[in-house]
């Protein structure tokens, strides 16, 4: 019995793969970041170069082989995982011609003349496919027709990247629903493409691929793949599927009422449904699961991660000389101090991320608010606890929107990301949503997620559930601190109309938007 499946991720930042064994171990790793640069024609843009990121993507495989001497004929199948919106076309050749990356901005225009065009149109195509324009291809197709009408008249298919990692090893081009949904070109509750979409916003109907479900066999390892990677020849490749989606499987949330939250530069609410059935305001983000037959509603709050590393860079230079003496993490001793710091940081409030409202999606000046100048109390561990409890309140936030849209709400939340290594911020998550909050050994769980989904894929795994069971180990649990929860529940109403002020204040053009959505 072959031993090892292989993950390639092919994340924002970073591309990466992935060793595991078949109970989730992870046996080793290679890394390679890499960099989408804006093109300086366009403001917004961000390119993605496939000729350079496929030589950094092979490497990283070529490498984690090396590294652990594995046999490649001992890899029993692979998959792939990505950033998701990301999309690359192709010509008739099935050369790429166009890429970019899924922060890629540079469709204001395109936006405003969808809505100009027809100030109804993105509820309605909301209904169908779970996606707005601030985040689905409808724009960045309509931008490359308008501003590249000879890529665009040469484009056959569109795809996005775990599907071009499949391409590159199989030549097998196909796109998969997880994925594939957030281009909003989807229907989501047949979960294949919807051509009426593009239709109606003036696109081409020619230009979609095959749908391949998540966990089948799209192809094996071509010659050329083989030797691009040191990969075996003939090695089945498992369609995988967006990075949120596969880290739900790689953290144990698989059936329908099952919830996580990952926590790292973005937090992601995500819940599991058994069906496909969306908001009817619009509010909340809706995509097919990579568990086939199920579905989530998915919730976003923008740059927790990142505020907190700006506030360690801009703020806390002494913790990090003093972690670098004793080769510890800076964040763990800003942990240390914070935890002494009351629930409710003395009535004093962080504003940056709001709620998520999909249809209608911006954010106020960050701001940090009723705080009074005595310094034994609110000093720079307060400013930063608060943080973290601002990000707990945008999970609680976010459960209660779901909760509005589908009438259900999980029992338990499982956090991961780089986030949860944090015992402070788990325990405030707990506190806050009053939900028990379970941590995994594993706490970067996309990649091992895609593990799963190969080795279901080849019959190791009866099912994607059965598979995440045997790997996916759970490490901690935090139970609610009442006393704590009392102050928060107490604290969140305020925090609500605190931010609603503060939006206001930007509508007004008295503040700058921490983020907008285009076209808005």
């Amino acid at each position: 019995m072959k031993n090892y499946l292989m993950a390639i991720d092919a994340g924002t930042g970073s591309v990466r793969a992935v060793l595991f064994d078949l109970k989730g171990n992870q046996i080793g790793c290679s890394q390679h970041e890499w960099t989408h640069n804006e093109d300086p024609r366009f403001p917004g843009s961000m390119d993605f170069d496939w000729k350079y990121n496929w030589e950094l993507a092979s490497g990283c495989v070529r490498n984690v082989l090396a590294e652990t001497k594995i046999d490649p004929a001992e890899i029993a199948a692979i998959s792939t995982t990505c950033m998701r919106e990301g999309i690359l076309l192709y010509d008739k050749d099935g050369n790429e011609i166009w890429a970019c990356a899924n922060v890629d901005a540079r469709s204001n225009d395109e936006v405003a003349e969808l809505i100009r065009m027809n100030p109804d149109l993105e509820l309605e195509l909301y209904k169908k496919s779970g996606q707005s324009y601030a985040l689905n291809a409808i724009p960045r197709i309509l931008w490359v027709k308008n501003n590249m009408p000879d890529i665009y008249e040469k484009t056959a298919k569109i795809g996005m990247f775990n599907d071009w990692l499949i391409y590159k090893l199989t030549g097998v081009l196909a796109v998969e629903p997880s994925n594939g949904s957030t281009t909003g070109l989807l229907d989501l509750q047949t979960r294949t493409w919807d051509t009426e979409i593009a239709a109606k916003c003036n696109l081409r109907t020619d230009i979609f691929p095959d749908i391949l479900e998540c966990g089948s066999i799209a192809g094996k390892v071509t010659a050329k793949g083989a030797s691009e990677t040191g990969l075996a020849e003939g090695t089945p490749v498992v369609v995988g599927g967006g990075d949120c989606q596969l880290g739900t499987i790689g953290v144990g949330a698989c059936k329908p009422g099952e919830a996580a939250v990952f926590g790292g530069s973005f937090w992601q609410y995500e819940f599991n449904t058994e069906s496909g059935k969306t908001d009817p305001y619009g509010r909340v983000r809706v995509n097919c699961h990579a568990v086939p037959g199920v579905w989530q509603y998915e919730a976003l709050a923008f740059k927790p991660g990142l505020v907190m590393r700006w506030f360690r860079d801009g703020f806390c230079q002494e913790e990090k000389r003093k972690a670098k003496e004793i080769g510890d993490d800076p964040y763990n001793l800003m942990n240390q101090e914070a935890e002494k710091i009351s629930a409710g940081c003395y009535g004093m409030m962080c504003c940056f991320s709001d709620i998520m409202n999909f249809i209608n999606w911006k954010h106020a000046a960050p701001t940090f608010t009723n705080f009074e100048l005595l310094p034994e109390k609110f000093n720079k561990y307060t400013f930063y606890r608060s943080i973290l409890e601002n990000t707990a309140m945008l999970v609680k936030g976010h459960i209660e929107l779901v909760k509005e849209a589908t009438g259900n709400e999980p029992d338990k939340l499982i956090f991961a990301g780089g986030a949860s290594v944090s015992d402070l911020w788990s325990q405030i998550l707990a506190d806050v949503t009053g939900k028990p909050v379970v941590t995994p050994v594993v706490k970067e769980a996309t990649a091992l997620g895609a593990a799963i989904i190969a080795g279901y894929g080849v019959g190791i795994y009866p099912s994607i559930a059965e598979g995440a069971a045997i790997c996916a180990k759970v490490d901690k649990t935090y139970t609610p601190n009442l006393e704590n929860k009392k102050v928060y529940d107490e604290m969140y109403p305020v925090w609500r109309e605190v931010y609603k002020a503060n939006l206001d204040l930007c509508d007004r053009k008295l503040t700058k938007n921490m983020w907008i959505a285009p076209g808005l």
